[in-house]
């Protein structure tokens, strides 16, 4: 989906929570995105955010963080970029837009408005551990899933490179 050549941009979203094991899987997942030299763009906060940007800068990966505050000193601390929107919520629809394919760990209701702002704009949506989506009685299956994090990534990669 880039359109241009150069690094993919993956979103990692998740719980603000330090739950397990969706930071143990965030904090791979990261890891793996750098190691394949991807840049790793999220909320920039807490809990599977925090890990995965841990994961992606102790293999030496850029990762970026769309804030909801004004602050950049509300960035975890393993953000390269913090970029302060103001915007609440509203950033995840920023966030999804920014990126060649979004990564789903467990997560809340502001990952499930990620999950629906990206298929909404036809990014592709890697699932591991998270929410499972019905209309009208039946299943729907957009979001991919994946078994692992190497999966979560392997599938992220392929997809958005499309």
């Amino acid at each position: 989906m880039s359109e241009v050549d150069g690094p993919l941009y993956i979103a990692v979203c998740g719980s603000a929570t330090d739950e397990e094991p969706a930071c143990s899987n965030a904090e791979e997942v990261g890891r793996l995105l750098a190691r394949e030299g991807a840049i790793l763009v999220c909320g920039g906060l807490t809990g599977v955010m925090e890990a995965a940007c841990r994961g992606a800068r102790s293999e030496g990966g850029l990762t970026v963080g769309l804030l909801p505050s004004e602050d950049r000193a509300d960035a975890n601390a393993y953000v390269d970029v913090a970029i302060p929107l103001g915007l609440g919520e509203v950033r995840n629809a920023l966030l999804v837009r920014a990126c060649d394919a979004v990564i789903a760990l467990t997560g809340e209701f502001g990952t499930l408005s990620e999950i629906g702002f990206a298929l909404k704009i036809g990014k592709p949506v890697i699932g591991l551990d998270t929410w499972q989506l019905s209309n009208r009685g039946g299943r729907v299956t957009a979001i991919v899933e994946a078994g692992s994090p190497a999966d979560a990534v392997r599938k992220a990669l392929v997809a958005g490179s499309a």
